[in-house]
């Protein structure tokens, strides 16, 4: 094939010379995307193809995509930019970001995207692009570096100086492009232009700050927590949900500061804080919590799901990226807020997350994208925050009609005056017996006119410029989002979700597994790569165990126990317990990090130290439970001291410190009454136990070497039979789903 390299330019401003391997390979990829691909840039030759195009453009990754045709000579994570740091005696400058990260679009436009900047940083330096979702090791390494240099302070874009050792010495996060901007005194040229000199000049500077830096950063990831004496005890967990009651916002929900994540307030924890102790407050807090945010504006109210945050107090003004893991754990939130309450909205909302993510975040393949962004475009072409999710009365009506329009904009707050930028986010403002009595209309009608609107607002909303949708595929974040399908599945009988689910995990199974079964962590273009961290592994099991309980395939557990052997072989602690973030024949970073806190996602040890209990109970090998047990005493002083920081890992020590059950139900072939007696177990809010539904007969007795608690236990008089057991030992079995029901509510914790 023939390469035309006119289009690709022999250098960036400032850089060196990229070499005509290099730009033939830049040119046959823009030559095969042809003619219908529009560069995100705003340096265009008069024919519309990009003036720029940098290293950036042949990897996959959504963000660094974006900042392929800058003019600064970026170069991807690797080998190839520190020797060359090293040869040519610069420092690196490392940008690590995310594709939906509205800060981060600001900076590059207003200085990776500035002529004179990026001719100063290819000069001065070498520019390492780093997208953080792919690679969180690295973030996390110079994420803390940056943390430990401002006191605490942190985020995207994240922006740190390395020396060719890929030493920290020097960070922050969002620059104003130039000294006055945004009313910064020092801006970003000047930054770039003084650290260099320093580096060049004083370079003793340097070495005092990397001589701070490494060893604080190593000792800081790598998990040196003081021995613990044994396991921690239930003041733990009471002093974990005693600190949520004294920062929680008794009017608005969550915890009483803006802004507002969801993942601030553990809704699972406080409901099973809420069953041991039957604290009446753990429960309030958690439905005051749930409806709130269900009703603000960070609930998209048209097409259903979260967005990441709110801005405000309450729950109104969102940070309008959406993100998988957000909505996967949230739709997990919801589903036992209904379990527990009985209210009908959190199923809804569920239900409605669920939908969301199955219309707008479903790859053909059946796995989930990753996230979509904060920006949209207007008609103008102007690139506004949350434009694509806001109204105007006058187009409600033009789109519904007054009457339905009058509705719309009672129930959802909609006035000319608006509340974001002159235009609506829609919230519920008002009760809809209210908007019912100044309708005329009986509650019923209008609710399901509402309904109908909203339906019409998703198909003429879908005819806007959509925000950015990341299409990458990622284990661990699937991991979280089919473990939602198959627990609300599960638990709403919908076997939809189940299928769902499934397909999903096919996927991972399928495509992103190297030869010797390991996972990958990311899937675009038809290509794997990026071998896995922790989390991905842990939620993934997790996920094949919430589908095994859900489906009753026995390759679930087969496979959930295949990679808790890789991720036991490679990754985890032998002497203190739990696991690092990376493989042992991982790229050797600066550090390895041993992931002790829970934030917006949980940690992969949070959630592998659930999944071991889990797997102990399943399969009876004790292992598991002594390899949890080592986990949750190596965090012991964290759980003791600051329970708060691994709020998903008490989930794991609730589980230990309880009598967790073993429900086993066997069925008998078609009208055995297995769905009858599956109902009260589907509908109750039993969080530490097991459920294995094997068939009687032949296949049952194959399973018993997977599941030795199936053992002896068979369907009574051609009747599906239930057996609610303890470590082994089992009430009577029962074909009845009410004395089902109350073997499983006689079920107290310790």
């Amino acid at each position: 094939m023939t390469v035309d390299l006119d289009g690709i330019p022999e250098a960036m401003p400032g850089a060196p010379l990229l070499g005509d391997d290099l730009r033939r390979r830049l040119a046959l990829k823009l030559q095969e995307l042809g003619a219908g691909y529009e560069p995100r840039t705003r340096h265009l030759r008069p024919d519309g193809t990009p003036q720029f195009t940098n290293r950036l453009f042949l990897t996959s990754s959504p963000y660094l995509q974006q900042h392929a045709h800058n003019p600064v000579n970026w170069f991807p994570w690797g080998d190839e930019a520190f020797a060359l740091a090293a040869e040519l005696d610069r420092p690196v400058l490392l940008s690590i970001g995310y594709s939906t990260c509205h800060w981060c679009h600001v900076m590059e436009e207003e200085s990776f995207e500035d002529l004179e900047i990026a001719a100063a940083i290819n000069e001065l330096y070498i520019p390492i692009k780093v997208d953080r979702e792919v690679r969180p090791d690295v973030d996390a390494i110079y994420m803390h570096a940056v943390q430990l240099m401002s006191g605490g302070r942190g985020g995207w874009p994240l922006n740190v100086w390395l020396t060719p050792a890929r030493e920290p010495f020097y960070g922050g996060t969002y620059f104003p492009a130039r000294d006055g901007d945004r009313g910064a005194r020092t801006g970003f040229l000047t930054i770039v232009k003084e650290l260099s000199r320093i580096y060049q000049e004083e370079p003793e500077k340097v070495a005092q700050a990397t001589g701070r830096m490494v060893p604080a950063v190593k000792a800081a990831l790598e998990g040196n927590m003081p021995a613990a004496g044994g396991l921690p005890a239930t003041d733990a967990l009471d002093r974990a949900a005693d600190f949520y009651a004294g920062q929680f916002d008794p009017v608005e929900g969550g915890l009483n500061h803006a802004p507002k994540f969801p993942s601030s307030l553990p809704v699972r924890f406080l409901l099973r804080s809420h069953r041991r102790t039957g604290d009446a407050g753990s429960l309030s807090m958690v439905s005051l919590s749930l409806r709130k945010m269900a009703h603000g504006g960070m609930y998209d109210q048209v097409a259903g799901g979260f967005h990441r945050y709110s801005t405000d107090a309450r729950w109104l003004v969102p940070h309008f990226e959406k993100m998988l893991y957000d909505n996967a754990l949230l739709a997990v939130d919801y589903l036992e807020g209904w379990q527990v309450t009985g209210d009908e909205q959190f199923a809804r909302i569920t239900a409605e997350i669920l939908r969301y993510v199955g219309r707008d975040m479903t790859a053909p393949g059946g796995a989930f994208y990753s996230a979509t962004d904060a920006d949209s475009r207007r008609p103008d072409g102007q690139v506004e925050e949350g434009w694509f999710f806001t109204w105007t009365p006058a187009e409600l009506e033009e789109l519904l009609g007054r009457d339905d329009a009058h509705l719309v904009t009672l129930r959802y707050g909609v006035t000319q005056a608006g509340n974001f930028e002159g235009r609506s986010i829609l919230h519920v403002a008002l009760p809809l017996t209210d908007v019912a009595a100044a309708g005329g209309l009986s509650v019923e009608e209008t609710g399901s006119r509402l309904q109908a609107a909203r339906e019409k607002l998703y198909q003429a909303r879908k005819a806007r410029p959509a925000p950015l949708r990341d299409e990458k595929i990622l284990a661990a974040w699937n991991g979280l989002m089919i473990s939602a399908f198959a627990r609300a599945g599960l638990a709403m009988d919908n076997i939809s979700y189940i299928e769902t689910a499934a397909g999903a995990a096919d996927f991972i199974l399928e495509n992103m597994r190297d030869e010797d079964g390991r996972l990958w962590r990311s899937y675009k273009d038809d290509q794997a790569e990026n071998p896995a961290f922790v989390e991905d592994y842990a939620f993934f099991i997790a996920a094949l165990l919430d589908l095994y309980e859900a489906h009753g395939d026995p390759r679930w557990l087969r496979e959930s126990l295949a990679l808790q052997e890789i991720l036991d072989r490679h990754y985890a602690d032998s002497g203190r317990g739990g696991y690092y973030a990376t493989a042992d024949d991982h790229e050797e970073l600066l550090a390895r990090e041993k992931p002790t806190q829970d934030g917006a996602e949980p940690s992969g040890n949070s959630v592998a130290a659930l999944n071991l209990l889990r797997l102990a109970a399943f399969t009876t090998d004790d292992r598991f439970r002594s390899a949890a047990d080592q986990l949750l005493t190596g965090f012991a002083p964290l759980l003791t001291r600051s329970p708060a920081a691994v709020s998903e890992m008490l989930l794991a020590l609730d589980w230990r410190l309880d009598r967790p059950r073993e429900v086993v139900v066997v069925t008998a072939g078609r009208r055995d009454g297995s769905e009858a007696l599956l109902a009260p177990v589907r509908r109750a809010f039993l969080p530490n136990r097991i459920l294995a539904v094997i068939p009687q007969g032949g296949r049952a007795r194959d399973l018993e070497t997977l599941l030795p608690l199936i053992q002896g236990k068979v369907a009574r008089d051609g009747r599906a039979t239930a057996y609610v057991c303890e470590q082994g030992v089992c009430q009577l079995p029962t074909t009845d789903p009410e004395i089902l029901a109350k073997q499983l509510a006689a079920v107290k914790p310790q």
